[in-house]
């Protein structure tokens, strides 16, 4: 198949090169003539624009979004809407919200043209293994649009989650769980490491994917990174969120689901990027004031 990839950062650029080695024509975009070029130089067609990207296919034509959520996304298929034809397809492959997902369709659907949503999990990994790819869209658009994800799917990875927004909506909530997976992770580690016993984190992390009930693959990762560095000291920290773990708290909120252990792991995240904070400077404020108990005052 031929396909215009715009967004090729370390997702779009990867995906597209595991497209282009299973048989694919792709066209690729990125504000960045450096990308461009690096895409270039690993068989992607590149081109100067959103518009030559547009160009350089045939219809029915196909473009797959893989640039930052919220306005680029809506200012993408703004553009797009006036560029394409009837019966070409839109993917947003983005971790975009899935509330945004109908108004995409909606804005396409007047020119006839169509759109999915599709989540991407498998990081920078996902070039080699294969990536993980939830949908959202009709059937039809989903049966032209799989031979693409067959070629980027790990074995069995790739399924129809329902129309259009299921596929963001049960990224957003994957991610969640992510969140919590990770969370838990930490806090065993760290109990392992405070413990009277020498335990070597990464043998442990190791003997955990034998056969355990906690095996995972977040788990060889974690054996990788305690092997390279057993105290971690080369991190600080500080954890950043990529905003799909908000938007699984802020959801749980609006359904009336609890959802204790996501919201937990994203406000820890919050938590790792606070240095001295207020809330525990009232905290000590409170303990001196009612009960005289010593405080450490800042220097």
């Amino acid at each position: 198949m031929r396909l215009a990839m715009i967004g090729l950062g370390r997702m779009g650029l990867n995906m597209s090169v595991r497209l282009v080695r299973g048989g694919h024509q792709v066209v690729g975009f990125a504000p960045s003539e450096e990308t461009r070029s690096r895409a270039a130089r690993a068989g992607v067609r590149k081109s100067a624009s959103l518009e030559d990207a547009v160009r350089r296919l045939r219809a029915p034509r196909l473009v797959w979004l893989m640039i930052p959520a919220g306005q680029p996304v809506w200012e993408a298929v703004d553009r797009l809407a006036g560029l394409l034809s009837p019966g070409d397809l839109v993917v947003d492959g983005g971790n975009s919200r899935y509330k945004d997902a109908s108004r995409h369709s909606r804005v396409l659907a007047e020119r006839g043209i169509s759109f999915m949503d599709v989540g991407v999990s498998g990081g920078v990994w996902g070039l080699k293994e294969g990536y993980c790819l939830m949908a959202g869209g009709a059937q039809k658009d989903f049966r032209r649009l799989e031979p693409l994800l067959k070629t980027l799917a790990a074995k069995d990875g790739y399924a129809l989650a329902g129309p259009v927004g299921a596929g963001h909506f049960t990224k957003m909530v994957h991610n969640g769980i992510e969140y919590a997976l990770m969370q838990g992770y930490a806090e065993g580690l760290s109990l392992l490491r405070g413990s009277p016993f020498k335990i070597d984190l990464a043998k442990m992390c190791r003997l955990w994917n034998r056969g355990s009930v906690v095996r995972s693959w977040l788990l060889e990762l974690a054996q990788e990174a305690l092997r390279k560095d057993p105290k971690l000291k080369g991190l600080r920290g500080w954890v950043a969120d990529s905003g799909e773990g908000r938007w699984t708290v802020l959801d749980a909120v609006e359904l009336g689901i609890p959802a204790p252990a996501i919201t937990l792991s994203l406000y820890e995240r919050f938590r790792s990027r606070m240095r001295d904070s207020f809330q525990n400077k009232v905290l000590a404020a409170l303990r001196q004031e009612f009960g005289g108990h010593a405080v450490r005052k800042s220097r």
